[in-house]
């Protein structure tokens, strides 16, 4: 399970429902508006066993009835979708450039959605990244209308490593994004890394869709990894497996490897320091940021096509050291960067000849991978609140 800060309870009483109700709920939560024979045939229920759960689950406004399909026999049956009475989450991911924050319903519908751009990039968990998540979930809660129903979770993906109740939350800086913003009053909250947030999302709607084992490696202003082995996120001890933007380096005689080098090395303020030191005088004027490099290298800029590939070439080697560690068989590259199909080329040649063989696939959620890891983290949270399921 996800680690999680509770703030005085949950949105509201438990609520006493069979196992066969709790069932059909959930499966309208992750598979979306279905009838009651497909869901019966789904989860191996009977007529009347479906009927008396359909009802349960009326009486409290968790479920509704949206109209009516036409069956494979041309019979018409009802479809029925999540209702306003189980509620809705914020999900919010605090990046180190953006805030992006996202209200849905338990089964994904989309409500509201901002995206806030952080003046300044933010390198470490800290009081302006606390400060902007404040304004945006303010600016939310304003928004909220009545058939919204409940607010039952608040997730926050944070740019940090994340502990359980039982770790040391002073070194791993995750109640820093606390310290200007205090959540809803009985609102479930749901804290977790954001590398491992964009994990979950590429599990259940992206390029990873459908594998339980796969590693995600995110090139950005920073990097990171999110890994999956066997369907579930691998934290480590501490919270900090897959930081491997702590790695150290460089590893070369003379030199001294230095913690946390490899980030600064591989991050893309840095790149765009090369790439400019580097640019020819004949080759136009250097591109302000990745995101015009990128531009130029697709346009066939040959200074450009050499600055990504060599750069693809470093990615691809840091992906290999991963590779070899854990053995993911699929690696998704993600991040303001690293999501490029432009590196793949570059990246699976390298990792084959340094590693074991891999799949290497681009991230399919772009920028918003975390924030849609967070509200899958925060739906299942709020699924077992409305459930009466907490611990």
């Amino acid at each position: 399970m996800e680690w999680k800060l509770e703030q005085n309870g949950v949105a509201s009483s438990p609520a006493a429902l069979t196992g066969s109700a709790k069932a059909v709920f959930r499966t309208l939560a992750f598979s979306g508006p279905s009838t009651r024979p497909q869901i019966g045939a789904v989860l191996g229920l009977s007529r009347p066993t479906m009927s008396a759960a359909i009802a349960e689950l009326e009486r409290l406004g968790y479920v509704e009835m949206i109209g009516m399909v036409q069956g494979p026999l041309g019979r018409r049956a009802v479809q029925y979708r999540i209702g306003p009475g189980a509620g809705h989450v914020i999900a919010v991911d605090a990046g180190s450039t953006h805030v992006r924050l996202r209200v849905s319903t338990l089964d994904r519908r989309l409500l509201y959605s901002h995206v806030y751009r952080l003046p300044v990039r933010q390198f470490v968990m800290n009081e302006e990244i606390s400060r902007a998540v404040a304004g945006q979930v303010a600016a939310a809660l304003a928004q909220a209308q009545p058939e919204w129903g409940p607010l039952r979770a608040l997730g926050i993906a944070v740019p940090t490593r994340v502990v359980g109740p039982g770790g040391d939350a002073e070194a791993s800086r995750q109640n820093v994004v606390f310290t200007a913003f205090r959540p809803p009053s009985g609102v479930a909250v749901v804290l977790e890394n954001n590398v491992n947030c964009a994990a979950v999302a590429e599990r259940y709607y992206g390029a990873a869709e459908g594998e339980e084992t796969f590693a995600y490696i995110q090139i950005g202003l920073k990097i990171g990894m999110g890994l999956m082995l066997g369907g579930q996120l691998v934290r480590g001890r501490s919270g900090a497996a897959g930081e491997i933007g702590h790695l150290s380096f460089p590893l070369a005689p003379g030199m001294e490897p230095q913690a946390g080098e490899v980030e600064r090395y591989l991050g893309t303020e840095s790149l765009m320091v090369r790439v400019r030191a580097d640019w020819p005088v004949d080759a136009g004027p250097p591109p302000g940021d990745t995101a015009e490099l990128l531009f130029l290298a697709e346009r066939g800029n040959q200074a450009a096509q050499r600055h990504v590939d060599r750069h693809a070439a470093d990615i691809g080697a840091i992906v290999a050291t991963c590779v070899s560690v854990v053995d993911p068989g699929l690696v998704v590259l993600g991040g303001g960067f690293g999501a490029s199909p432009l590196l793949l080329p570059r990246v699976r040649e390298t990792v084959n000849r340094l590693s074991y063989a891999a799949e290497i696939r681009s991230s399919l959620l772009g920028a918003d991978a975390t924030v849609l890891g967070i509200e899958r983290l925060a739906i299942e949270r709020a699924l077992s609140a409305a459930l009466g399921e907490d611990a």
